[in-house]
């Protein structure tokens, strides 16, 4: 039997549902969400696969619209390089929203000569928040900008039409053999997922501009047939952050690292032990060196 494998690149803006979509097909937890944007930095594969199909998912940043600093462009360079090796790419919007793209994102994804399925995620909203006919709004709307493209209405929360888009994805992918091994689930190490879930809780648990301040850097990860013995640093650019950060005797700090225990247990099913200190590093999101240092230019 004839085996397809391909590269399904998922863009948007942020908030439409892409991480949502990637960890429901996947079945794992491959990207942190929050309902605060920009939550997603780094390009993340998902990898599906079937007994003679692999679809590699690539999560991306939500588009900016008008980038300002250094990591913000990085995380734009990251969807646009996203455009550039996409067999298939999925351009994610949601139910009543008709926001137009950047102009020179709008051009680059015009030059594409691959399939554009749009979907409009969060129709099970339909009846609750919106009438049916907004759907079909919204359905217009995006015909007559992209007239080439397939449109499927799909909730990836609710897992509305996924078999439907798997199965489409199928027909569209080329004869090719697996990129990856079947056994793993993303090209990440584990110590990438386990700085995302403590920033994931940073943005759960922290308001203004704390989330979009930290950096976290897994240093050690010691993996035993029972536990891991994991050492992070959390980095934020000021010392008022800092304090923020631990909060009155240390109480938001020790809150942070409970909740991070148990969701990093449950991810690797083991018994976890966990240190992490705050550190300062000023003004790391304009700093090519820091940010080359935390893992922001893996691609370039």
């Amino acid at each position: 039997m004839d085996y397809r494998s391909g590269f399904v690149n998922i863009i948007g803006f942020p908030n439409t549902g892409k991480s949502t979509l990637i960890n429901s097909i996947v079945g794992e937890k491959i990207s942190i969400i929050t309902h605060k944007p920009q939550t997603t930095r780094h390009r993340i594969f998902g990898i599906y696969n079937q007994s003679n199909i692999q679809i590699i998912f690539s999560d991306t940043p939500g588009i900016i619209t008008h980038p300002t600093g250094l990591m913000q462009k990085i995380m734009m360079r990251y969807v646009n390089k996203s455009l550039e090796d996409a067999d298939v790419i999925l351009l994610t919007t949601e139910i009543g929203k008709k926001d137009p793209f950047p102009t020179r994102f709008e051009k680059n994804l015009n030059l594409q000569k691959v399939p554009i399925i749009i979907l409009i995620n969060k129709i099970d909203k339909i009846g609750i928040k919106y009438r049916e006919n907004v759907l079909y709004d919204t359905i217009e709307y995006w015909h007559k900008i992209y007239p080439k493209s397939e449109i499927l209405p799909i909730s990836a929360l609710k897992k509305m039409n996924q078999d439907l888009l798997i199965n489409k994805i199928i027909t569209l992918l080329s004869k090719h053999p697996p990129y990856y091994s079947e056994d793993i689930f993303s090209n990440k190490s584990k110590r990438f997922f386990v700085s995302e879930i403590i920033r994931e809780n940073i943005f759960l648990f922290y308001r203004k501009e704390i989330p979009y301040c930290t950096e976290i850097r897994t240093k050690l990860f010691k993996e035993k047939k029972d536990y891991v013995y994991i050492i992070c640093s959390i980095y934020v650019e000021r010392n008022s952050q800092k304090g923020i950060l631990i909060g009155e005797k240390g109480k938001s700090l020790k809150k942070l690292k409970f909740f991070s225990v148990q969701k990093i247990k449950s991810f690797f099913k083991k018994k976890i032990q966990l240190i992490f200190d705050v550190k300062i590093s000023k003004n790391w999101r304009y700093d090519h060196n820091k940010l080359k240092n935390f893992g922001y230019l893996d691609y370039f």
